[in-house]
């Protein structure tokens, strides 16, 4: 196989990858291949008139936004941080904390705010987190928070709203 026909297969797989791994509405599919469903239900073309098309792509979209693009990397008010989709309270300014790596983080949400699921990646295995009354996309977990949780929250800026105290 010549160079052009492996780029050509790995842009076309990629493609592929994209249009099938990023498809979210009102429903998910879990690991299981169950569908996830929310208290919120709206339809794509309820969600786009809703949101910014940034945001759309974010919070229906699995996207994400470019690292130190927020405006919430620099917010130290007191308040919390609600799903841009529905207003549920997500997270607490008490939990955010500098990660460095460009996104608004957290070391845990508020409780039952936030769902989360597998989110198989080409180069890792990921855990999304998500707003658990709408499905709206909010980021991925990691295991190289603070202590004495561990856990990173790195959540676009995008899928919250700060509401301050």
């Amino acid at each position: 196989m010549n160079r052009r026909r492996m780029l050509l297969a790995g842009v076309a797989v990629t493609g592929l990858a994209a249009l099938t791994g990023t498809a979210t509405l009102f429903r998910r599919s879990t690991a299981s291949g169950a569908a996830e469903s929310f208290e919120i239900v709206k339809t794509d073309a309820e969600w786009k008139a809703q949101l910014s098309a940034n945001r759309y792509a974010v919070l229906r979209g699995a996207g994400t936004e470019r690292a130190g693009s927020s405006p919430l990397l620099e917010e130290k008010r007191t308040g919390t941080y609600h799903c841009a989709g529905c207003e549920l309270p997500a997270y607490s300014s008490a939990d955010k904390y500098d990660s460095g790596t460009g996104w608004p983080s957290f070391t845990k949400p508020i409780e039952a705010a936030v769902a989360t699921k597998p989110d198989p990646q080409v180069f890792a295995n990921l855990t999304e987190v998500h707003c658990r009354r709408c499905g709206g996309h909010f980021g991925h977990i990691f295991d190289d928070g603070p202590k004495p949780l561990g856990k990173r929250h790195c959540i676009n800026g995008l899928s919250l709203k700060f509401v301050a105290a």
